[in-house]
Parts: C-alpha cells; sequence; structure tokens
C-alpha cells in the first residue's frame, strides 16, 4: 500500500469515526433535543483547538457492531486559551455504555490531566454500564472513581449532565467537584423508576426522580441546572474563569476596572438595622464584588445560605454568606454540609473565603436532631478550621450561639475578623436569653411584659454589641458599612503571601 493510499484510508477511518453510531443514530439524537458528543465539544472549546485521543480504539472482538472511538471522544483543548482535558460519552454508541474501551479512554485522559495539571471535564450522557461486557464495565467504572479519588483537590473535576445517567454512570460525577445538568433532558438516578415500582411500589418518572429540578433543589447533588445545551456548557465555561488548573496554580486575575476603594454609599438602606427583618444578602454581594459579577453555586438547594465565586480587585474569591430571606439565614442540616463542601473546594485550590455573617444560630428542631445536624454542623465547623487560604470575616448584622463559631469566626483560624457597629455578638439573642437567666424576675414583676422589655434592652446594650469581642481581639476592627469593600480588598492584598505549616498527617478525619 502506497504512502497515498495509507493517507486515504487514515482519512476515512478518522471519518468514519465522526460519525459515532451513524446519521440515523445522530439524527435520533437531535430529535431527542440533544447534541451529540462532538457539537458539545465544540461549544465547550475554544474553536480550533480539540486535539483527538484514541480516536481509532475499539474493541477487537469478532462479533457484533464495532465502532471506532467506541461510546466517548476524548481529548484536550482550550477554554479561553487555558488547556483542559475533556472526554464526551457519545450516546449514539450502544447508548453511551461505558465497556473496556471506554473505560480505558476516560482512565487515559484523566491520568493525562493529572500529569499536566489542568481541569477535566466529562460530558456525560450515558445508559450506565454495558451489560454485554459484564465485570469488563464494573472493572472501568472502578478504576475511573479511583481516578476521580486522586484527582480530587489537585486539578478540578467537572461533570455536565446531558442525557440520562443510570447506576454506575453517576458515582464518577458524585466524585467530582461540580454538577451541571440540563432541564427536561438530562437525568440521573441508581435505579430507574421501573426498578424502584417493581420493589417498593413507588410511582415515578424519570424527570421528577433524577431531573435537574430534582437535583438542584431537593437532593443538592447538582450544583447547576441550565435551560438548554449551549447555555449549560457556557456555564462551565464562566466557571472555569474563577479556578485554577491545578492546586499549584492561583486562579486567572481579571481585572474589570472596578476600583478597590469604591465605597458602598447605599449599604445602610439593604440591610435593615432591625434583626429580624429579611433582606436578600445578594445585594450585599453584589454590591461587595467587582461589577456586581458573582456566580452562585448550588442557588437552590439549601437557600438559607449563599456560596459562589466573585472578585474584588481582579482576584478570585470565593463567598459564604448567610441568607436572612430564608429561614431567617439559620444553619441546618442542608445549609451545613452545602458551605462545608463549598469551603473545601476553595481550600483545596487556593481560593480566599470571604464570610458574610448574619446568623440567629443552629436550626432547633426534632428532625433536625435525628437527621444529624450535631455531624453535618461539624462539618462546616471542621471544613473552615482546616482551610488555610486566606479567610476573611465579616459579621453584618448577628452572629449567635455555635453558628458564631462555625461562621469563620477567629477562633477557626480566619484572619481577619470585622464586624459592622450595628453587630450584635453573643451566646443568644436578647429575647430568648432573658426567658432563661430571669425568669424569676419576669414572673414576679407588677408588670412581667414591661419588665422584660426592660431586661431585653438591658442585655443587648451590655452583652450583644460588638465592641465586647473587639476588646478581646476575637473581632479586628469595627467598620463603616460603606467600607467593607476597600476593607476585604486591602486584607486580601496582604495576605497574598499567606503561609500555614500544618502538623505532618495523611489526613483528618472528618465528620462525614
Amino acid at each position: 500500500m502506497s504512502i497515498e493510499e495509507s493517507l486515504e484510508q487514515l482519512v476515512a477511518l478518522k471519518e468514519r469515526a465522526k460519525l459515532g453510531g451513524g446519521q440515523d443514530r445522530i439524527d435520533a439524537q437531535h430529535q431527542r433535543g440533544k447534541l451529540t458528543s462532538r457539537e458539545r465539544i465544540s461549544i465547550l472549546l475554544d474553536p480550533g483547538t480539540f486535539e483527538e485521543l484514541d480516536a481509532l480504539a475499539h474493541d477487537w472482538e469478532e462479533d457484533g457492531e464495532h465502532f471506532y472511538g467506541d461510546a466517548v471522544v476524548t481529548g484536550w483543548g482550550k477554554v479561553d486559551g487555558r488547556t483542559v482535558c475533556v472526554y464526551a460519552q457519545d450516546f449514539t454508541v450502544f447508548g453511551g455504555s461505558l465497556g473496556e474501551v471506554v473505560g480505558t479512554k476516560v482512565y487515559k485522559i484523566m491520568e493525562l490531566a493529572m500529569k499536566t495539571g489542568v481541569p477535566v471535564i466529562g460530558l456525560n450522557d450515558s445508559g450506565g454500564a454495558r451489560i454485554q461486557e459484564g465485570v469488563a464495565a464494573l472493572a472501568g467504572y472502578g478504576e475511573i472513581f479511583h481516578a476521580n479519588v486522586k484527582a480530587s483537590g489537585v486539578i478540578p473535576q467537572i461533570s455536565v449532565i446531558m442525557g440520562p445517567c443510570a447506576g454506575g454512570a453517576v458515582y464518577s460525577p458524585a466524585l467530582t467537584d461540580f454538577i451541571f445538568m440540563v432541564e427536561k433532558t438530562s437525568q440521573m438516578f441508581l435505579t430507574g423508576p421501573d426498578v424502584i415500582a417493581s420493589v417498593t411500589g413507588e410511582v415515578t418518572t424519570m424527570e421528577e426522580l433524577g431531573g435537574a429540578a430534582s437535583h438542584v433543589s431537593k437532593s443538592g447533588v447538582a450544583h447547576f441546572a441550565s435551560k438548554t445545551e449551549e447555555e449549560c456548557l457556557d456555564e462551565v465555561r464562566r466557571l472555569l474563569s474563577y479556578v485554577p488548573s491545578n492546586n499549584m496554580d492561583d486562579a486567572p486575575h481579571l481585572d474589570g476596572g472596578d476600583p478597590i476603594d469604591r465605597r458602598l454609599d447605599d449599604i445602610l438602606t439593604v440591610v435593615p438595622g432591625e434583626a429580624d427583618m429579611q433582606y436578600d444578602v445578594r445585594d450585599v454581594i453584589e454590591r461587595v464584588v467587582d461589577n456586581g459579577e458573582f456566580m452562585e453555586v448550588h442557588e437552590y438547594f439549601a437557600p438559607n445560605i449563599v456560596v459562589g465565586f466573585g472578585r474584588i480587585g481582579g482576584q478570585a474569591i470565593g463567598v459564604v454568606a448567610n441568607q436572612p430571606l430564608y429561614l431567617a439565614g439559620v444553619l441546618d442540616i442542608d445549609s451545613s454540609r452545602k458551605a462545608a463542601r463549598f469551603v473545601r473546594f476553595c481550600d483545596s485550590f487556593n481560593i480566599p473565603i470571604v464570610t458574610l455573617v448574619d446568623v440567629p444560630g443552629f436550626l432547633p428542631g426534632v428532625s433536625q436532631e435525628y437527621g444529624g445536624i450535631i455531624a453535618h454542623g461539624a462539618k462546616l465547623v471542621y471544613a473552615y478550621a482546616a482551610a488555610t487560604v486566606p479567610k476573611i470575616t465579616v459579621i453584618l448584622r448577628k452572629a449567635f450561639g455555635g453558628a458564631y463559631d462555625a461562621m469563620g469566626s477567629k477562633h477557626l483560624g480566619a484572619d481577619v475578623n470585622y464586624a459592622w457597629p450595628t453587630a450584635a455578638i453573643a451566646v443568644m439573642a436578647g429575647s430568648q436569653a432573658v426567658n432563661i437567666i430571669s425568669r424569676r424576675e419576669i414572673t414576679g414583676a407588677e408588670d412581667p411584659d414591661a419588665e422584660r422589655k426592660r431586661l431585653i434592652e438591658d442585655y443587648r446594650e451590655r452583652l450583644e454589641h460588638p465592641y465586647i469581642a473587639a476588646a478581646k481581639g476575637y473581632i479586628d476592627d469595627v467598620i463603616d458599612p460603606r467600607d467593607t469593600r476597600v476593607k476585604i480588598a486591602h486584607a486580601l492584598d496582604m495576605l497574598r503571601t499567606k503561609s500555614v505549616q500544618v502538623a505532618p498527617k495523611k489526613h483528618g478525619n472528618m465528620p462525614l
């Protein structure tokens, strides 16, 4: 065979590989409202940057259909000029199921991402393990799970669910840092509706069981939901702009032209002085960060706490903030684990943490206690205490009880702690405290209501203000709320050279 003939054969094979399961199956994919694996890659990556690996890999068994590249497309490319590794499951080939070839390809691209220190992005559209391949399919999943764990905290791992993902296909995404889903066309579940109905008698649909709406609001498994695949992939690109390529790098510095000394002139009208009045903490966050640009994570799950990414002076930061708009901003089971997971990610990838505190305490209740609020609240304590990145905390209005400690307090190793002059810091609010410590005085008074009111005011004047904490050094400064942005910016600049030596150990035992 001549070189010309060999080149013609190569071109033909690669063109065949690009068709995946064939044009009919591509058309069927489009009819479902879904893009193909290669179309998704072309939207995700900068134009002309994709370099494919293992396009000619396939199963050499003689029986059955053969598809070059099998049910996954792998390779590397660039997002905003930064290299990333990517794999995209191809639903047109055996429903995107994972067999030996697919498992090997995915593991190989993950290993390459770790060796080169770049993020890995998985575009998932798979029916699960390839039943015909038996234990070889299970082995492939196991090796991918192992790679996920090795890569955890080393390189960012992002999973994008773009179709039905069942069984073993959902465990790898669950081990990654962030999960994106598409409304109506993507689902995640271990066992489908038919199996559930046969075993438990419960009747449900694929969308109710594992759709985007369920996972971003009820289970908390997914972090983001988008209406279309294109919008979803754009959001992945946006997320990457806030995170570094690996745990040894810093996140990209993007100066948006917003002066760090900009005062928050209207902040006094945004946050009510009365401790029990609602407001949206996003209004505070958007005034503090550059140009009001804030990428919220887990927006619809545990809405009593807000977490996400922004920038101050061009530097990427992670924000954790109590949300008085929901449940008065209390900490409960879901909000504790949501915030703890986010703090751990920021700490893994050198992203400073800014905490905005307005918390009345942990949510009381039998269901919370039985659900393990002690252990889940301890996750948040552990995450903050273990974090070695710069940590800056601002108490906006109140910080009561154990929640004061848990929300990035000085006692958990925060570097710089500020409070507004209206901040109330105490074991509990005066309205609760006097019922315990002054019960006899109230019941024995001629006018119990008036006495109770007087005692509450006395408690607030003596114990709730921020100056006791400031006197003890637990608060580094009581600041004008309008200076919040500039104070945080100056603290971030000072903390750029922060270095912490931790005790040698394999790892701590986080209360999981």
